[in-house]
């Protein structure tokens, strides 16, 4: 049975997003001491995404990578412990280089949210979420 689950990601600068990542306060590593791959380890669970030269991309996918800054390929949903670590990440991202395609708000009453993307496009959401609002069926 699978034991583990990774995402692979195309960048266009392993370093510049390595140093993106670290300033929104996501866990970097640099695997067997390969400085063209990046490892983000996020939340308890440790869910890995790797981060790849496009070149190296390109050679384990033998196909055409979309531009993350012309069309999405993928949302990535994150969650937040309270409102204010959504406002917070959102600042980072900004700071760091990325930028906001969601400003952080209220949605249907039981999350609180942002969209940012980072510094290749690629497209991120920040969830707070009040489960003890959200509707029931």
């Amino acid at each position: 049975m699978t034991k583990q689950f990774w995402i692979n990601l195309p960048v266009k600068d392993t370093n510049k997003s390595k140093d993106f990542y670290s300033k929104l306060g996501f866990s970097t590593n640099t695997p067997l001491g390969n400085s063209d791959q990046v490892q983000l380890v996020i939340g308890d669970n440790n869910a890995t995404v790797m981060l790849f030269p496009v070149s190296t991309f390109e050679n384990f996918t033998k196909h055409e990578i979309v531009d993350a800054k012309q069309a999405t390929e993928v949302l990535f949903s994150i969650d937040a412990e309270s409102k204010e670590e959504v406002d917070e990440i959102a600042r980072r991202a900004v700071k760091a280089g990325g930028t906001i395609f969601g400003e952080p708000s209220e949605n249907q009453g039981w999350m609180y949210g942002c969209g940012f993307a980072d510094l290749d496009g690629h497209r991120w959401n920040v969830l707070c979420m009040d489960m003890s609002k959200m509707p029931k069926e």
